[in-house]
């Protein structure tokens, strides 16, 4: 297998009101997107946050500051994207994955210590996610490895399960994320 091309960095128009009209107040790639190094062709990116209860208009330009700790609390939201690169990658010889780990702790905060270390890719939040598949095919994995095949256009509620994606496919995965923040009953 030949290594993933690099996602490109999402770009990202955020409106705002100036003198009482519409505007775009911000226009551009979005700061804190990441290529991994450790793992070639994967990419996450933080696009926006929002708090409890927003107040509107939005006055914060930058609301999703790089390595932003990425579940929310209850209420709060994070938008985010996040490109696998295919599971055959994490096989190559030099793949590490303890320098993987590190990386994702860096630049995922709070996410990436919910992975499981005897279930790699596993993990719970205390949140609601919608999933949209943007672009290629991906599998949802739950309890007992039951897994669901996702493509282009699929939409998922992920409901506070214990879960990982898997990109058993040939080239990389692009899917879109509204993580809320929630609290167990």
């Amino acid at each position: 297998m030949s290594k993933p091309d690099a996602p490109a960095v999402p770009r990202r128009v955020v409106t705002g009101v100036r003198n009482g009209r519409s505007v775009v107040v911000s226009d551009g790639p979005v700061p804190n997107a990441h290529h991994y190094t450790s793992i070639p062709g994967m990419m996450t990116s933080v696009l926006y946050a929002t708090a409890a209860s927003p107040g509107l208009p939005q006055e914060e330009v930058e609301t999703a500051p790089l390595r932003m700790h990425v579940p929310p609390p209850p209420g709060e939201t994070r938008l985010m994207i996040v490109t696998f690169p295919p599971d055959s990658s994490l096989a190559l010889p030099g793949f590490d994955p303890a320098a993987a780990d590190a990386e994702q702790r860096e630049f995922i905060p709070g996410l990436a210590e919910l992975f499981e270390q005897d279930a790699p890719g596993m993990h719970r939040s205390e949140t609601v996610d919608y999933g949209v598949v943007l672009d290629g095919e991906i599998w949802l994995e739950l309890d007992e490895g039951d897994r669901t095949h996702l493509r282009t256009d699929d939409v998922v509620v992920q409901c506070g399960t214990r879960h990982a994606w898997r990109n058993a496919g040939d080239r990389t995965a692009k899917m879109l994320f509204v993580l809320i923040g929630g609290e167990w009953k």
